[in-house]
């Protein structure tokens, strides 16, 4: 009956606007749209066929397609109600959009078949070679989108490499998948490749993925020494997954080289590029600060000319090292003969506060930066000719603070043993060094009071140079 075919749409038209407004799913929404839409279409053509002016054949034809658009928009509703959460802004993991947009079609094909048997027929009769032979792509790449969405080899927001091209997957559609690039840029690969191709997924089962890259370095140092350089080198880089150390191999023995294949992990796939610049950049670092060479080939073999006299300029650097005022020029050369040049990137760690050491460093060039775990922001800012550790060279305790490059440093590391062979020859060194030192750390007791810092346990002279001789075991 035309009324109650009127009745019909609009009722369901009323009740999926009610729905929709219950709904916080955008999703939902959407498609209780669609429906309303449909719908509405539904009622105002069976009131057209029954009560506008047309034709018999035009208004026979609207009465005989017309529950088409009945049964589309009930298929809709029900799956979109079925299916996803009302509650929620989300979509179910197993069931996306197109996996929704399969099932609604064929639900509506199921009902069309059976209850317009005679018009669906007939229909897909002419239409069906059509339509197969046009849409061969098409239908390929659908069917492996649904395949895609339903096995779940990624999802968007994964890392992969698909057809050989890197990115994050931003979207799976009908058609293709869409993968942007570390670039920038936009790849769009046609699901039917996908479904061809091997796909390597960096996201899953875990988001840690294991970066390679190799190094040479010389024969003249042995293979453990090398490995462990490396491993204090690597201690600590943010970029890296902290519950997983490391992996140290030697790869090869190249002709002018060993080869060691180091092994990372990262949990952001994204900066593996930055992972491998900070990898390489901290054993290029450590390498020169313990004199292990990285050898590469060469084309003509040149004589070694003698740089300046670096002994001189370190002897110099020595000079301006307020702890060393007493010490003749002589004991400062001798002194500066026995120290170790070393360079730290910018960024890198000099000392860490709580370690165990056993030296002290002058800066040569470059800025540092002081800070404590108590504290924030910086403690001080050391720049050229400052120094720092003079008490784990004295008496071994464990560094107070850390002190970190702010740019590139080089610095010179004077050991606790040259210092007790310099003492040997002299023992009222002791006393002077002793001296200074105190009075530099009452100063520093000093300024640390006036910043609301922890002072550091205050000690008599007399016990302090008992520790130091008892330390250097004079």
């Amino acid at each position: 009956m035309p009324a109650s075919s009127i009745i019909v749409g609009i009722a369901l038209l009323l009740l999926t606007l009610a729905l929709r407004s219950v709904s916080v799913n955008r999703l939902v929404r959407s498609r209780l749209l669609t429906s309303c839409v449909l719908f509405g279409v539904y009622a105002f053509a069976a009131a057209l066929a029954a009560y506008g002016r047309l034709p018999a054949d035009v208004a026979q034809e609207i009465r005989g397609f017309n529950p088409l658009l009945l049964v589309f928009g009930l298929a809709t509703l029900v799956v979109v109600l079925a299916i996803n959460p009302w509650r929620e802004d989300r979509l179910p993991d197993r069931f996306p959009t197109i996996v929704q947009d399969a099932i609604v079609i064929a639900l509506f094909a199921i009902v069309a078949t059976l209850f317009m048997q005679e018009k669906v027929l007939a229909t897909t009769a002419v239409g069906a070679v059509v339509i197969g032979f046009a849409l061969q792509d098409t239908l390929g790449n659908l069917f492996s989108g649904l395949a895609i969405q339903i096995e779940k080899p990624f999802r968007v927001g994964h890392w992969v490499t698909i057809a050989g091209t890197d990115g994050l997957v931003s979207e799976v559609t009908w058609r293709a998948t869409k993968i942007r690039t570390k670039a920038g840029n936009f790849v769009v690969v046609p699901n039917s490749v996908v479904a061809k191709e091997t796909i390597t997924n960096y996201s899953e089962p875990t988001q840690d993925t294991r970066l390679e890259l190799e190094v040479g370095a010389s024969y003249d140092t042995p293979p453990n020494e090398v490995k462990a350089v490396i491993a204090r080198a690597l201690h600590g880089e943010p970029l890296l997954v902290a519950t997983r150390d490391p992996e140290i191999l030697i790869a090869d023995f190249a002709a002018s080289s060993i080869t060691y294949r180091v092994r990372v992990w990262t949990a952001d796939f994204a900066a593996d590029m930055r992972v491998r610049d900070r990898v390489r950049s901290h054993i290029y670092y450590a390498f020169r600060r313990h004199g292990i060479e990285i050898p590469y080939p060469t084309q003509v073999q040149i004589d070694h000319i003698p740089s300046v006299d670096d002994d001189g300029a370190r002897a110099m650097l020595l000079d301006g090292v307020e702890i060393f005022t007493s010490l003749t020029a002589d004991q400062r050369v001798q002194l500066a003969m026995a120290s170790r040049p070393l360079l730290f990137a910018a960024g890198q760690a000099i000392v860490r506060e709580g370690e165990n050491g056993a030296t002290m460093f002058v800066l040569k060039s470059g800025e540092a930066s002081v800070t404590l775990a108590k504290t924030e922001g910086e403690l001080a800012r050391l720049g050229a000719g400052a120094f720092f550790g003079e008490m784990s060279l004295l008496t071994g305790d464990p560094r107070s603070a850390t002190v970190t490059a702010i740019t590139d440093c080089e610095l010179i590391e004077i050991g606790a043993e040259a210092f007790r062979n310099l003492v040997l020859a002299d023992a009222a060194i002791v006393d002077h060094v002793t001296a200074a030192v105190a009075k530099r750390r009452a100063e520093l007791e000093q300024h640390r009071t006036n910043r609301s810092i922890d002072q550091l346990p205050s000690e008599a002279p007399q016990t302090l140079v008992a520790r130091v001789r008892r330390f250097l075991r004079l």
